[in-house]
């Protein structure tokens, strides 16, 4: 049974990308990952089709109902920074993929990088990045 999060976001009118990052021919967010289980269990874990919900847009997966009750109180806590586009790629003016397996959790959120050589580059100065990344967004959406 498909639930829905108690607050659901559609792209801006003007937008041209989704605002939640799904990939070409699928609606899942964060490749199936749950994005609870980053804050959970400190790692990437498949969600299940069984525990799932819709937020901006995508569908979320979650290993189990806790996951997915703890998710709907508060999405905006567990949801992907930048809809789980790859932080460095807006901080840079410009959309990418983000990987799940190439992630970090700073200040309790979650951001997820494009790979592992632009985590890298992303880590050599992640604040001035997110600073710069919150700046972009959501314009890069267009």
């Amino acid at each position: 049974m498909l639930a829905t999060a108690g607050v659901a976001f559609a792209a801006p009118a003007h937008a041209d990308k989704a605002p939640v990052y799904t990939g070409t021919f699928s609606n899942t967010a964060v490749e199936g990952h749950d994005p609870v289980a980053y804050f959970t269990e400190s790692r990437p874990v498949k969600g299940s089709r069984d525990f799932r919900t819709e937020y901006q847009g995508a569908e979320f997966r979650f290993e189990s109902q806790e996951n997915l009750d703890t998710f709907h109180a508060d999405p905006e806590k567990y949801a992907p920074q930048f809809g789980g586009y790859c932080a460095w790629a807006v901080s840079e003016g410009y959309t990418a993929k983000g990987d799940a397996d190439h992630w970090a959790i700073v200040d309790g959120k979650l951001y997820l990088n494009y790979d592992k050589k632009i985590q890298n580059r992303w880590e050599q100065d992640r604040e001035m990045h997110i600073v710069k990344a919150n700046t972009n967004w959501p314009e890069v959406l267009k």
